[in-house]
C-alpha cells in the first residue's frame, strides 16, 4: 500500500457520506476525497467554526464533513451556480439530519455572490469550485475571514504541474503565488486529495 493510499484509506467514510458522494458521481461531480473531508472536519473543529462560507455546493459531501468540525450552533453558507447540484446537497443534509437553519444555500455564481456577504464575518471560506477563477475569489475570501481564520482552496496540487499551460493549472499556480506574496497570509499546502491550499488570515493585519 502506497502512503498516498494509506492516508486516504485512514478515515472511513459512513453510508450519509458514500451516499452523498454517490450522488456527486452521477452528476459528474469529482467531490473532495475521505482524508481531505477528514482534513476539513480538522480545520473547522480546531478554529471551533461557528460561520463558515463554502463556494463550491457540490452534491454536499465537504459540506458534510465541515458541518461535522463546526460548533452545534454553527451555520454554512454554500453557494453553487446549478439549482441541481444545490438540491441534491439538500438531500445529503436531509439524510444528516441537518436543519435547514444550518445550511444556507445560495444560487449563483461565486464573484457575484460573495461581494454581499459580511466583512471578516466569517471563521472559514472553503474554496471548491471554477478553479480557472480562484485568484479573482481570494481578495474577496480575505475580505470574508475574521483574523485568525482560516481560507482553504481545493485542488492546488495541479500547481505542481508547471509544464501545463492549461489556463486551469495557469491560474492555480497564479493563486498559490499570490498567497505566498500576501503577507497577511500564513499559508500551508496540505498533500490530501487535489491538494488543499490552506492559510490563516493574520490577527494582525485581518
Amino acid at each position: 500500500m502506497t502512503i498516498e493510499d494509506f492516508v486516504e484509506s485512514f478515515v472511513l467514510e459512513d453510508a450519509v457520506l458514500t451516499a452523498a458522494r454517490a450522488r456527486a458521481e452521477e452528476v459528474g461531480i469529482v467531490p473532495v476525497s475521505p482524508a481531505a473531508g477528514a482534513a476539513l472536519r480538522l480545520l473547522a473543529a480546531t478554529a471551533q467554526a461557528k460561520a463558515v462560507v463554502e463556494v463550491g455546493t457540490g452534491t454536499g459531501l465537504s459540506g458534510l464533513w465541515l458541518l461535522r468540525g463546526m460548533r452545534p450552533d454553527g451555520v454554512l453558507t454554500s453557494i453553487d451556480a446549478e439549482a441541481e447540484h444545490l438540491r441534491l446537497a439538500r438531500a445529503s443534509f436531509s439524510a444528516e439530519g441537518v436543519p435547514n437553519s444550518r445550511a444556507r444555500l445560495i444560487n449563483g455564481r461565486a464573484l457575484d455572490v460573495l461581494p454581499r456577504l459580511a466583512d471578516r464575518a466569517y471563521d472559514i471560506v472553503f474554496c471548491s469550485a471554477d478553479r480557472r477563477e480562484y485568484p479573482d475569489y481570494l481578495a474577496q475570501v480575505v475580505r470574508l475571514i475574521r483574523p485568525g481564520g482560516v481560507l482553504i482552496f481545493d485542488g492546488a496540487s495541479r500547481a505542481a504541474d508547471t509544464g501545463s499551460r492549461d489556463a486551469e493549472s495557469a491560474a492555480l499556480r497564479r493563486l498559490c503565488e499570490q498567497v505566498l506574496e500576501d503577507g497577511r497570509l500564513s499559508p500551508a499546502l496540505l498533500p490530501v486529495g487535489s491538494g488543499l491550499l490552506a492559510a490563516t488570515v493574520s490577527p494582525e493585519e485581518g
